[in-house]
């Protein structure tokens, strides 16, 4: 009698493995289509039979976006001697501001507010920033300041006109040169009072057309009392005065934007000290100002709220100020522009005379 040998067991195809640097996530398929014979409801899920990959999707992005690097525009302006310069090379952690381009203290404040822009590239983390500082030196210094907002007003729309023209060109560049403000922090002076009213009626138009972020200039000439009744203040009389700053509450997305937004629209105005300095405090290399009683470290909480400003400004709302602009108010200037002149014709594609822009 002939043995029998079993048939040969074949192998189960082999799932491919994840990549190492990739979390698990759940893995489940939601059906959209109706049920039928043998077949599933609608909404319901099964688990995936193995990894497909869909989540590299966001590292997919990442790289790309990291190629490409970022665009970021921020824009000073207050009254002469409030430190706006210190401060935003405070928060970069390098020269950033108008002094590095050959600006100097010592030279005679214009009759007419200039703006001067000064770009620089920054990396950290193999992450490449474009920066772009926006200054307007001595805003609000003169005599007549009757519509003196006019200028920083007319700039921002310039920029807007610029991204417009790009986009409705026919041979369209690549990537589109993104020079509208993002972003621009109003310095007040830290009087303990009141708003001039002058920054009232500043920031009231400038909101219309960009992000307004008000901050505390040199915080440290306030006592603790004076400082939150001051942030007090300032808040009502913005919110008397129909004045919107950033973050504005119709632009939260969902309860979790709106419940974090909530705190930072509370604790703001942020009352900032900034300083390019460092002393040695308790064994540490610290960013601060000396006084004759101490040194009042920038990025301690317990003495200033630059760190909130910081953390807020570039780690958690830097892309959602871009979007803002881009989508809010972009928008806004585009649909009047276009209905204003019933459609922008296409533009030569070569640029024209006088315009320059910057090589980084």
């Amino acid at each position: 009698m002939s043995e029998i040998v079993p048939p040969e067991v074949r192998p189960k195809p082999v799932v491919p493995a994840k990549p190492s640097h990739v979390s698990q996530p759940p893995t489940s398929m939601h059906s959209s289509q109706g049920s039928g014979v043998g077949g599933q409801g609608s909404g319901g899920g099964s688990a995936l039979l193995g990894y497909i990959g869909i989540d590299t999707i966001i590292e997919q992005m990442r790289k790309k976006t990291m190629k490409t690097g970022f665009d970021f525009n921020i824009m000073i302006v207050g009254q002469s001697g409030l430190g706006k310069s210190t401060l935003v090379n405070t928060l970069f952690k390098s020269q950033v501001s108008r002094k590095s381009s050959g600006w100097s203290r010592d030279e005679k404040i214009p009759k007419t507010v200039e703006i001067k822009s000064v770009s620089h590239v920054i990396e950290e983390g193999g992450v490449k920033m474009k920066l772009t500082v926006v200054d307007t030196p001595g805003f609000g210094d003169q005599i007549n300041n009757e519509n003196c907002w006019e200028p920083i007003s007319k700039y921002i729309n310039e920029q807007y006109e610029k991204f417009l023209k790009e986009e409705v060109n026919i041979a369209r560049k690549k990537r589109i040169p993104d020079t509208r403000v993002h972003c621009c922090l109003y310095f007040i002076s830290p009087t303990g009072h009141s708003l001039r009213q002058l920054d009232i009626e500043f920031m009231k138009h400038l909101s219309r057309v960009v992000n307004i972020i008000p901050v505390i200039a040199k915080s440290d000439t306030l006592t603790l009392e004076e400082k939150n009744e001051f942030k007090q203040r300032v808040r009502k009389e913005l919110e008397m005065c129909g004045v919107e700053f950033y973050p504005q509450k119709e632009f939260d997305d969902d309860m979790e934007d709106k419940s974090d937004n909530d705190k930072i629209r509370e604790a703001m105005p942020f009352a900032v000290v900034g300083s390019d300095k460092e002393y040695q405090v308790n064994g540490k290399r610290v960013l601060g100002r000396k006084t004759a009683w101490g040194v009042v470290e920038v990025e301690n909480p317990n003495h200033c709220e630059f760190a909130q400003l910081r953390d807020f400004l570039i780690r958690s709302h830097l892309q959602d100020l871009k979007e803002v602009t881009h989508n809010i108010h972009y928008e806004t200037y585009r649909a009047k522009r276009l209905n204003d002149n019933g459609g922008l014709h296409p533009i030569p594609t070569s640029a024209p005379n006088g315009t320059q822009e910057s090589n980084l």
